[in-house]
């Protein structure tokens, strides 16, 4: 099947037909449970984590449904963080192929009709369910959720969803339903009217999480997490680390907020139980990964999945936090984003590892190395992550720092082969 992740543009496919195609035919799945939609271009698949450790801390049987995967296809689909079982899947595939081949889906549709049903047939009570790409067109957006929520706007996928801030919004503006209300993460003075007109119109209640910040102060910790200072809960420990996880935090507490007075939580009081747990085992809850995660220390070793440049408008300045002899990255990306605004943040006194991931999609790590060159900075090359990553390790000493990143699937690649 097209699969956006291997091909790229080939492997989209833009519209709903093939996805209503499939509700009809398994009975509107999506309908037997209550739903949150998360959107944006960073941030939505650790607000979509948070939620749905904290609801499941609050007693609820709870599916996620998230992309890409780093390791394991079923990280995608899981309930109360267990992943979709292999016999499940292989199941679904034999008992529906001669249904769903004669459409030509891509694979996310394919993916997404899976999600649905099994998450019905489990009986799941809510289900935190992630955009693939943009939000309008998005097959996931035949749900009718309690909440939408919408983390941030940056440039990425510009092919499809627009070359201005304020297209990509209206795209991502596409998930606001008629009288549900919508969390907007993060203001922007382009982005901020969009969202107003779409909720105007369609007569959905709109907060804009910033405006009254719920996250007062935020500070790395030793073991690789976060402490938090909040307005109305006292303090938190969260086990995701990044100073970016600031921002998704007070978008996860004001969707809290709406949640509550739907009817669906009791926070009362600043003990706050379940929500405390909830931020604090986002990780063992969900299994999420490659959110600034600690793989070990001396030396320090990292890796984070953030892959664009609203994400490396954080990872530049956590990197620049790091207190280290000698900073080693092992570093690629994939053939559509925009490698130069994000070579232009990398730290030049860092000493580097240019390499590709296992995708068509990755960029040849050669021609990483020659566009790094333009950018002050320089380094060797090795044709896979595990020899990218073996190699800096053999060259830092135990007071030194190693990252991984650049693209989701360089992460993946380092998770599978080298941890």
């Amino acid at each position: 099947m097209p699969m956006f992740e291997r091909q790229g543009a080939s492997g989209y496919k833009e519209g709903l037909s093939n996805t209503r195609a499939f509700d009809e035919h398994f009975g509107h799945p999506h309908q037997s449970f209550a739903t949150i939609h998360v959107a944006g271009t960073n941030g939505k698949g650790s607000v979509s984590h948070t939620l749905a450790s904290i609801l499941q801390e609050c007693g609820y049987v709870v599916g996620l449904y998230t992309s890409p995967h780093l390791v394991d296809f079923r990280e995608r689909i899981r309930i109360n963080g267990r992943p979709i079982s292999e016999d499940y899947v292989v199941e679904f595939v034999e008992h529906e192929r001669s249904f769903f081949e004669p459409l030509h889906p891509s694979f996310f549709e394919v993916t997404t009709a899976l999600a649905f049903k099994y998450f019905s047939d489990k009986h799941v009570d809510i289900a935190v369910v992630e955009v693939g790409l943009g939000g309008r067109m998005d097959c996931t957006n035949i749900i009718s959720p309690i909440v939408s929520v919408i983390t941030n706007i940056s440039f990425d996928h510009t092919q499809f969803l627009g070359e201005t801030l304020d297209k990509i919004a209206g795209e991502k503006a596409g998930i606001i339903k008629k009288g549900t209300p919508v969390v907007i993460g993060e203001n922007h003075s382009l982005t901020r009217p969009v969202f107003e007109a779409k909720a105007k119109k369609m007569n959905a209640p709109i907060i804009f999480a910033e405006d009254e910040p719920e996250v007062i102060s935020a500070q790395p910790t030793e073991d690789g997490g976060m402490h938090y200072e909040t307005h109305h809960v006292g303090s938190l420990d969260g086990d995701l680390g990044g100073i970016y996880q600031q921002k998704n935090l007070n978008t996860v507490l004001h969707t809290l907020k709406v949640i509550e007075n739907l009817g669906y939580l009791n926070f009362s009081g600043r003990e706050c139980i379940e929500l405390r747990n909830g931020v604090n085992k986002v990780c063992s809850n969900t299994g999420l990964m490659g959110r600034w995660q600690t793989i070990q220390q001396k030396p320090h070793v990292v890796c984070d999945t953030g892959h664009n440049v609203g994400g490396w408008e954080y990872l530049r300045r956590q990197l620049a936090m790091v207190k280290c002899e000698k900073m080693h990255i092992v570093f690629g990306m994939v053939n559509d984003k925009d490698i130069d605004s994000v070579l232009e943040m990398l730290p030049k006194q860092a000493i580097y590892y240019f390499t590709k991931a296992e995708t068509k999609r990755a960029l040849n790590e050669q021609s990483v190395r020659l566009l790094a060159v333009n950018h002050g900075i320089s380094g060797n090359c090795y044709p896979s992550v595990y020899e990218a990553y073996r190699a800096a390790m053999e060259q830092a000493g135990e007071n030194d720092f190693v990252f991984v990143g650049g693209s989701s699937y360089v992460v993946g690649d380092f998770l599978k082969t080298c941890v």
